[in-house]
C-alpha cells in the first residue's frame, strides 16, 4: 500500500494546486462579472463542451480504455499499448471534430430554433440569457476536442504509472484563464470584450491540457500515428463505451437541464450554483478524485488477473479513505459556508446580497460531499469489472430524481431547491450503485465499512460541535468584516482538523495509520513545491 499512498499523495498535491487555481479563477470571474446574466451565460456555455468531454472523454473513454490498455500492457507490453493509444486518439479526434462542428452550427442558429419552438414559453429576459449562452458556446465548443484527447492521453499516463502530469492537467486551463482575465482587466474595454478574452484563455488552456500528457507519452516511447484501423481491442473499447456513452448522455442532459433551469430562473442562479459547486469540489478534487484515480488502474489490474480478494481489499481501502476525509469535510463546510463565501467571493461585482444567496446553497451542496465521493469510487468498481451497463441505469435513476425534484423544489425553495434536488439524486445513485455492486460480487459489499463509518460519523459530529461553538464565540469578538472571516476560517479549520485527528486515534478508526502516512507524504510534497 506504500506505493499506492505515494501515488495518492502525488495526485492529491497536484490536484490541490489545480483546484486552488480553479478557485482563484472563479473568484476573479465573480469579481469581474459578479452574478450577472453574462457570467451565468458563460457558466452554462462552458458546461456544454465540458459535459461532452465527460460523454466522449473522461467518462466513457476512460472507463473502457484503462482496463483494456492494462490488458495490452500485461500481455503485449508497451508496443501493443502504444499502438492502442494511437488508434483510440485517432478515432477520438475524428468523432469530436464532427460533434464540435455540428454543435457550433446548432448554437449559431439558436435564435431561429427558439423562434420555431415558440421560445418554449419563456419570458424575453430568459430568452436573451439563453441566446447569450449559445453565442458563447460557439466560441467555447472547440475546447472539447483538446480536452477529450487530453483525457485519453492522461488515462494512458495513469496506466503507465505516471500520475503527476495528468493531475496537473487543469492547472494549464486555470493559468490561461487567469492570464486572460488579468489581460482583460488592464486592456479590454467593457464586459463583452473581457468575456471574449476569457473564452480565448479557455481554448489556450485546453490545448495545453492536451499537449502536456501527450509530451509525457512521447518521453515514455509513444510515437503518434493516425490509425483508424479497427482491431479486437478497439472493438472491445467501443463495446464497453456504448452503454457508458448512454449513461454519460443521461448525465449530460441531467446537468444541462439543471444549469438551464437555473439560467431561466433568474440572472444569478446558474453562476451561484457554479460557484458553490466549485467550492464543494475542492475537498472532492483534492482527495476523492485522487484516491479514485490511483485505485482505478490498481483494481483494473487485479480484475485482469482475476485476483478478486485483492480487488475487494483495495476497493474497500479506497472507500474508507474518501469517507474518512469527506464526512468531516461536509460538516465543516456546511457550518462555515457563510464566512467562506464572504471571504472568497464578496468583492468587486459580487455583493453581500450574492453572499446571502449563495450561503445556503453551499451548505446544501456540502452535505452531499460524502455521497458524491462514494459514487466516484463505486463507479470505478464497475469499470474495473468492465461493467459499463449498470452505471447507465444508475445515471438514469439520478436523472429522473434530479429532474422531478428540481421542478418541484424550485417552486418552493428557488435556487436552493435545485441544489437539494441534485444532492438527493446523487444519494439515489450511490445507493443503486452499491446495492448492484454487492449483488455482482459479495466481497465488495458495504458491510465491512459500517463499524468504522459509525465512528467517523461520531467524530465528525463532535468536531462539528467544536466548529459551531467557535463560530458563536467569534461573533462576540470586537472584529467585523474580512478580519472576522479570516479569523474564523484560518482558526477553526486547523482546530477542527486537530480535533478530528485526535478523535480518529481515540476511537481507533480503521485506516487512521494510512491517513496519517498520507498526510505526512502530502506535507513533505507540499513543502517541496
Amino acid at each position: 500500500m506504500s506505493q499506492n499512498l505515494k501515488n495518492i499523495s502525488v495526485v492529491a498535491t497536484a490536484t490541490v494546486l489545480s483546484r486552488v487555481l480553479g478557485l482563484v479563477r472563479e473568484i476573479l470571474i465573480a469579481a469581474v462579472f459578479g452574478t450577472s446574466a453574462l457570467s451565468s451565460a458563460f457558466v452554462s456555455a462552458f458546461t456544454l463542451p465540458n459535459l461532452f468531454r465527460r460523454l466522449l472523454g473522461e467518462g466513457a473513454l476512460t472507463a473502457a480504455f484503462v482496463p483494456t490498455m492494462s490488458h495490452e500492457l500485461e500481455h503485449r507490453q508497451r508496443g501493443g499499448a502504444f499502438s492502442l493509444v494511437s488508434k483510440v486518439s485517432s478515432w477520438l479526434l475524428v468523432v469530436t471534430t464532427v460533434v464540435v462542428v455540428l454543435a457550433m452550427l446548432v448554437m449559431a442558429n439558436a435564435g431561429a430554433l427558439l423562434r420555431v419552438t415558440g421560445d418554449f414559453g419563456l419570458n424575453p429576459e430568459a430568452v436573451e440569457r439563453l441566446l447569450l449562452g449559445a453565442e458563447l458556446a460557439v466560441i467555447l465548443f472547440p475546447y472539447m476536442i483538446f480536452v477529450c484527447l487530453a483525457a485519453a492521453f492522461s488515462a494512458a499516463c495513469q496506466v503507465l504509472g505516471r500520475f503527476t502530469e495528468p493531475a496537473l492537467s487543469p492547472v494549464w486551463l486555470n493559468l490561461a484563464s487567469i492570464g486572460a482575465l488579468g489581460l482583460g482587466a488592464w486592456w479590454a474595454w467593457g464586459d463583452q470584450a473581457r468575456m471574449q478574452l476569457l473564452c480565448g484563455g479557455v481554448l489556450i488552456g485546453g490545448f495545453l491540457q492536451m499537449a502536456v500528457p501527450a509530451g509525457v507519452l512521447w518521453r515514455e516511447g509513444w510515437r503518434p500515428r493516425f490509425d483508424l484501423r479497427a482491431d479486437d481491442r478497439v472493438r472491445e473499447i467501443t463495446g464497453l463505451m456504448a452503454p457508458t456513452i448512454i449513461g454519460s448522455a443521461i448525465y449530460l442532459i441531467n446537468i444541462s437541464v439543471s444549469r438551464f433551469i437555473g439560467l431561466s430562473l433568474n440572472d444569478s442562479a446558474a453562476q451561484v450554483l457554479n460557484l458553490a459547486t466549485r467550492v464543494m469540489e475542492l475537498p472532492i478534487g483534492v482527495f476523492a478524485a485522487a484516491v479514485a484515480t490511483v485505485v482505478f488502474p490498481l483494481i483494473a489490474r487485479h480484475a485482469a488477473k482475476q485476483d478478486w480478494s485483492a480487488l475487494a481489499q483495495d476497493y474497500h481501502k479506497g472507500l474508507r479513505l474518501v469517507l474518512l476525509i469527506n464526512v468531516p469535510a461536509a460538516v465543516g463546510l456546511a457550518l462555515l459556508s457563510e464566512p467562506i463565501t464572504r471571504l472568497l467571493f464578496q468583492r468587486g461585482a459580487f455583493t453581500a446580497g450574492d453572499t446571502a444567496l449563495m450561503t445556503p446553497i453551499l451548505a446544501v451542496y456540502a452535505l452531499g460531499l460524502p455521497f458524491l465521493s462514494f459514487t466516484t469510487v463505486a463507479l470505478r468498481g464497475f469499470y474495473s469489472l468492465k461493467d459499463t451497463a449498470t452505471p447507465v441505469r444508475a445515471a438514469a435513476l439520478s436523472f429522473a430524481v434530479n429532474l422531478g425534484l428540481s421542478l418541484v423544489l424550485m417552486e418552493r425553495l428557488s435556487t436552493v431547491g435545485l441544489a437539494l434536488a441534485s444532492n438527493l439524486a446523487v444519494l439515489a445513485q450511490a445507493w443503486f450503485l452499491q446495492t448492484r455492486l454487492t449483488r455482482r460480487m459479495a466481497g465488495l459489499g458495504f458491510a465491512p465499512l459500517l463499524p468504522n463509518l459509525g465512528k467517523v460519523a461520531l467524530a465528525s459530529a463532535l468536531m462539528g460541535a467544536v466548529v459551531w461553538g467557535g463560530v458563536k464565540l467569534s461573533a462576540r469578538l470586537p472584529l467585523a468584516g474580512k478580519a472576522q472571516d479570516i479569523l474564523v476560517v484560518a482558526g477553526l479549520i486547523p482546530a477542527a482538523c486537530a480535533v478530528y485527528g485526535a478523535l480518529l486515534w481515540t476511537l481507533k478508526i480503521e485506516g487512521r495509520e494510512e491517513l496519517g502516512a498520507l498526510w505526512v507524504r502530502f506535507r513533505r510534497r507540499g513543502g517541496a513545491t
